[in-house]
């Protein structure tokens, strides 16, 4: 079966675990998910299942048992996470409906899991848990969006692939329901406001490719990739996987209010510190291009 894409994602970016456990998993499944017909909106709801069981185990964390199984039913939604969007490129099947319904079982997954703590943990700390829970669910939400729009633009401008462009804010293809489309162009509004300068960034790019011819294009291409991919490299530090893995350690140590401390302040000095170091990389790389006609742009600061 051809495909327009490669079936799984960049492997120079990706974060160990998913390079090692979660998307071997997920390419063990895919071709048997194709061949029983099965769609990637159905198997991104099969995570969201997952994702909701994970949080109605973790009710019960004070059991270390049921942190293991809370933990096992995550790993369970990583796995079908990778799957939808590698069937999707598998059958050509992709579409801003099916990238917004992603999205949405996502945070569905988060927000069971921390809703089931906050319930949990309110024996110990009263009302305060559940804000708690909501501000590290808002820090989580302006995270993700960042270390997404990383990625996107990884795939858009160092590997050419249309697909990672995301949808201008205030449009719509009409392919999802006018909510959803409103929803997505909300995430999208806040991918670029915390992304580290990336409209602007966007448009310098553009401009450089538009006056570059086809061998300039893949030479530019190259470079945007050995600058970047170890910057996005450490953008993972930001995904659902170490989430995954601090919820499970806060939670089979008795005290998973200090993961949600942990989100509000220690991964939102991180995000901090990783835009300082993107507005770097983008200087590098318009310094580093030889074409005379953007000598004006490498002086210019980013």
């Amino acid at each position: 079966m051809e495909t327009r894409e490669p079936v799984r994602r960049a492997s120079e970016i990706e974060e160990i675990t998913n390079l090692y456990l979660i998307h071997p998993a997920s390419s063990f499944l895919t071709p048997r998910f194709a061949r029983l017909g099965i769609t990637p909106n159905a198997v991104s709801l099969a995570g969201m299942a997952f994702g909701i069981a994970a949080g109605l185990a973790y009710c019960h964390y004070r059991d270390p048992r049921w942190a293991v199984v809370g933990f096992v039913l995550m790993i369970a939604w990583h796995v079908m996470d990778g799957a939808d969007g590698q069937l999707a490129r598998l059958t050509n099947a992709q579409s801003e409906l099916g990238k917004i319904l992603d999205g949405i079982c996502d945070y569905v997954t988060f927000i069971a899991v921390y809703s089931a703590l906050a319930a949990a943990i309110s024996r110990d700390i009263g009302a305060w848990s559940w804000g708690l829970a909501a501000a590290a669910g808002l820090c989580h939400a302006v995270q993700s969006a960042a270390y997404e729009a990383q990625r996107q633009e990884y795939s858009f401008w160092g590997l050419g692939r249309e697909s990672a462009e995301p949808l201008p804010a205030g449009t719509g293809d009409g392919a999802a329901p006018a909510q959803l489309e409103q929803l997505h162009r909300l995430y999208v509004r806040a991918q670029r406001l915390v992304s580290g300068h990336v409209i602007e960034f966007r448009s310098r790019l553009a401009d450089a490719m538009a006056k570059a011819g086809p061998d300039r294009v893949s030479a530019i291409r190259a470079r945007y990739r050995q600058i970047f991919a170890p910057a996005v490299r450490r953008w993972s530090i930001l995904s659902a996987n170490s989430r995954t893995i601090g919820i499970f350690i806060g939670a089979v140590f008795g005290r998973p209010q200090y993961y949600f401390i942990f989100e509000i302040f220690g991964f939102s000095a991180i995000l901090a510190l990783l835009l300082v170091h993107q507005r770097s990389r983008y200087r590098l790389l318009f310094e580093a291009l030889p074409d005379p006609n953007q000598a004006a742009l490498g002086g210019r600061s980013v």
